[in-house]
């Protein structure tokens, strides 16, 4: 189906190859998919030029015009529904319908951004009230030049639009770099933007590890903002890098949510968001709310009815249309979860179910769906962000007690709370300390909301009108009258 050896760069309009090498596997199989060739810091440096050559007459764009290729690329990316999906699963193990929530929610984000494009040319140069008569006021909205995208392996396609959309929406040239676990997806994807329309060097891609390209986009000084999702550890490092050249840099990194069952909730309804909120991408995102908090009394028959969900999943590859959750994505991170389940249970948290390799499946990174049980509050298990099918489960006295357990961590990305009470939800929803907060719903997210946490989750914010303003630079001109 695919070519042994597929060009990973993007360049002023131009596919070519690279000097590296990438070794894309598929994670059902452990087969090699295909090779992809990856850049250096010499191709973003070559990548950053182009969009230099690009951004004068691309940020003098109107709105309208932009929305309309915003928009070509949404109904394109329609088009080769089937394409990417398959792709998607195939590079990433996805089942079909996770697959096509992630095609589906491309297709919103370019949509939506098409939509707040368009409605910014009524927006600018709006008059700013002053105290005095003696002068008046104007604020513009300017792109801020050219970003650089680097986005995860956990959702190729999605983490792009997200970064992406907003960007073009906002007049910025692009420098992305996807992962080099899954860029079969991502590539199909920048071949339709390719394709859209745009003039030559406002999109560009190098493929490429993050210290070949990643760490150059960082530190490029042409490089007036980076967008960065991932691991704390490396945001770290994506931060001390723009600080060397002062740029503007948006991070989206880990998270230990909570999922709070209060004394009033619906069983059947908990069991079924704690599943979803652990398990979906096989507990691969950075949302999961694998710390349940259970009201005492309901504590024992939860756990009874999530181990029966958790036993009940079917764990399979998605060539199998039964499939309802994949592998993890490569050996490396399967070997890590199995590490933090091994630690758990030294730690003396108590395994109810799974952890282990189902034993249909010999080959391929799949686990089954894990449920513990007395997990130590000072345990890695507990505290530590573990990206795997891994649910920890424990009993509250009170609502104060769920509230303070679910704020006691480094993370405030989301959270959730499941309770028969409007008034309660509300309350407990406002005192938590998390960007997103879900009350008696699955995780669902929408383009018009913000995505982002407090403390370690984030800084700035992504999607709605926050995810364009993070691409804009705001100016005010203030005239004597």
């Amino acid at each position: 189906m695919l070519s042994p050896v597929l060009p990973g760069l993007y360049i002023d309009g131009q596919w070519r190859a690279g000097g590296e090498q990438l070794t894309v596997i598929n994670p059902s199989t452990e087969e090699r998919l295909a090779i992809v060739s990856g850049g250096d810091a010499q191709a973003v440096n070559e990548a950053v030029q182009a969009a230099q050559r690009a951004f004068g007459a691309w940020s003098k764009t109107t709105g309208a015009a932009r929305a309309v290729i915003l928009r070509t690329i949404a109904r394109a990316v329609a088009a080769r529904r089937e394409r990417l999906m398959t792709l998607q699963s195939s590079n990433s193990g996805k089942p079909g319908f996770e697959a096509a929530i992630d095609v589906d929610d491309v297709i919103a984000t370019f949509d939506y951004y098409a939509d707040l494009a368009e409605a910014s040319d009524g927006q600018q140069n709006q008059t700013v009230g002053l105290p005095s008569e003696d002068f008046s006021a104007r604020l513009r909205r300017e792109p801020c030049g050219i970003v650089g995208l680097i986005v995860p392996w956990n959702f190729p396609m999605v983490t792009t639009a997200w970064k992406l959309a907003p960007a073009l929406a906002a007049g910025c040239c692009v420098l992305l770099k996807p992962s080099e676990v899954t860029p079969l997806a991502e590539l199909e994807l920048a071949r339709i933007i390719a394709d859209s329309g745009l003039p030559t060097g406002v999109f560009n891609v190098v493929c490429g590890t993050g210290q070949q390209v990643g760490a150059p986009v960082s530190g490029h000084p042409g490089i007036a903002k980076v967008s960065f999702t991932g691991s704390n550890a490396v945001g770290v490092q994506v931060m001390q890098r723009g600080a060397e050249t002062v740029k503007g840099v948006s991070l989206e990194l880990g998270g230990k949510s909570a999922l709070l069952v209060m004394d009033d909730a619906d069983l059947d309804l908990a069991v079924e968001l704690a599943s979803g909120g652990g398990y979906f991408n096989a507990g691969q995102m950075c949302s999961a709310t694998n710390r349940v908090l259970v009201a005492q009394e309901l504590l024992e028959p939860f756990l009874q009815r999530i181990v029966a969900k958790a036993q009940s999943i079917k764990v399979a590859g998605p060539l199998d249309d039964a499939a309802e959750m994949g592998p993890l994505i490569n050996q490396a991170q399967y070997q890590r979860v199995l590490n933090h389940i091994e630690a758990g249970k030294a730690a003396g948290a108590q395994l109810l179910c799974g952890g282990g390799r189902p034993a249909a499946l010999p080959r391929g990174y799949f686990l089954e769906p894990a449920v513990f049980s007395q997990v130590p509050l000072d345990s890695a298990l507990w505290r530590d962000e573990i990206f795997g099918p891994v649910l920890c489960v424990r009993g509250f006295s009170s609502e104060a007690e769920a509230i303070a357990l679910a704020n006691d961590s480094q993370f405030g990305l989301v959270a959730s709370v499941v309770s028969g009470n409007a008034e309660t939800a509300d309350r407990v929803a406002n005192a938590l300390q998390a960007g997103m907060v879900w009350i008696n719903a699955p995780q669902v997210i929408f383009a018009q909301t913000a995505w982002g946490g407090y403390k370690q989750s984030s800084v700035g914010r992504e999607l709605g009108p926050w995810g364009m303003q993070a691409f804009q630079e705001i100016k005010h001109v203030v005239r004597a009258i």
